[in-house]
């Protein structure tokens, strides 16, 4: 190794390491400190004010302190990094003060984390700050939208296009494109034509093809799964072919589907945090339901069940029972394995619920084999997913 790029690998050893190991560092192995370029020296107390805090200044409560050092992390890291670093500044500095005010959240960078912590706050936040906060959590959802919103309603209309095709439809509901593939025997070269002996279209649509109910629990650890089905919900309450019902709980029951045209409206008509009655919510759910052959009802829950078991796995089996595809989903998230009721998820998957965490990525595909009442349990092992 060069002694250029040996001195190199040290500096970034010393920042991991912190001002401590300076000493025992030195790139031409003499007793003294490491010396730093400007940039690192900058960066370095970046990093001291938030993971070296007990041996140093930190932070502090100081508002210009907190804004300075925001603007600091976003110059000096890139976008992933400084949501990490955001986070963390917030669990290990007790910084969440700070987003009380408008100054502090112009400047920090919008994350679902942030966006988590907002919405646990939202009774207590000022209302000289309520409508940056409004801000922050638009600009999030609208990204997720932008991610997120072609792949849902693609994966939708390819399903339920499938579910209703027809062999004998009407004029104006051939689908003329998978007509003219199926015929492609028929062709006949003299005449320059097919012969189209089978027609493939649509059944005759209605005002909705498929009812859609998200349940979602409200408890702390769910954060980021209702910030996802927020956004989900609002795209598939966008579509005609569907009809959505978005429904939050803790003990009591919340119906958000008024609020569907907006996810912004949605997340701040949640309260994050109490108690959880899952079978309450779940026989609310089942009142709605009017059509259960082509109702996909999407339970979003750890299971830590404070109301009675019993009753929910009867509620459940019953609603399977009248044909309703129903399916739980320990997280909807990117955060990886969840923290759930491992007992109850494997009772609820046993009588026909299948319970298993899902990425936002796989949400789509998901509402596709659920729409097309294809087997769940099977699609998701195919996927590398655990049902329990």
């Amino acid at each position: 190794m060069s002694q250029v790029a040996n001195a190199e690998r040290l500096k970034r050893w010393r920042m991991v390491l912190g001002k401590p190991s300076s000493s025992g560092l030195c790139a031409d192995g003499e007793a003294g400190d490491l010396a730093l370029p400007d940039d690192y020296k900058h960066m370095d107390g970046v990093l001291e004010a938030l993971y070296d805090a007990s041996r140093s200044a930190g932070l502090g409560s100081s508002n210009p302190n907190v804004n300075r050092w925001l603007g600091d992390i976003r110059t000096y890291f890139p976008k992933q990094v400084v949501q990490v670093m955001q986070k963390d500044a917030l669990e290990r500095l007790n910084l969440t003060q700070m987003l009380m005010e408008p100054e502090t959240l112009e400047t920090i960078e919008p994350d679902i984390n942030l966006v988590g912590t907002l919405m646990s706050l939202n009774r207590v936040i000022p209302k000289k700050t309520k409508e940056t906060a409004r801000q922050v959590v638009r600009k999030v959802t609208q990204d997720l939208e932008r991610r997120l919103s072609n792949p849902l309603r693609q994966a939708v209309k390819g399903a339920l296009s499938k579910a209703t095709r027809t062999t004998r439809p009407r004029v104006n509901e051939i689908d003329w494109h998978r007509t003219i593939r199926k015929n492609l025997h028929n062709y006949l070269p003299d005449r320059g034509t097919i012969i189209a002996d089978r027609l493939v279209g649509y059944g005759r649509k209605r005002s909705a093809l498929r009812d859609i109910v998200l349940c979602i629990d409200q408890s702390g650890s769910m954060a980021s799964s209702i910030v996802y089905s927020s956004v989900f919900g609002a795209v598939l309450a966008s579509m005609s072919s569907v009809s959505t019902r978005l429904v939050v709980f803790d003990t009591e029951v919340v119906d958000l589907t008024e609020k569907l045209s907006d996810p912004v409206d949605i997340l701040f008509g949640t309260q994050l945090g109490g108690g959880t009655d899952i079978n309450r919510a779940v026989k609310y759910c089942r009142q709605q339901i009017t059509r259960p052959s082509q109702t996909i009802f999407v339970l979003i829950s750890d299971l830590y069940e404070g109301g009675v078991a019993e009753q929910l796995l009867q509620q459940t089996a019953s609603m399977i029972s009248t044909g309703v595809t129903m399916v739980c989903l320990l997280a909807l998230s990117d955060q990886g394995a969840p923290c759930y009721d491992e007992k109850l998820a494997a009772q609820m998957s046993a009588i026909g619920a299948p319970s298993f965490a899902c990425t936002p990525d796989l949400f789509p595909e998901l509402m596709a084999h659920a729409i097309q009442k294809q087997d769940i349990t099977h699609w998701a092992n195919l996927r590398g997913i655990t049902v329990c």
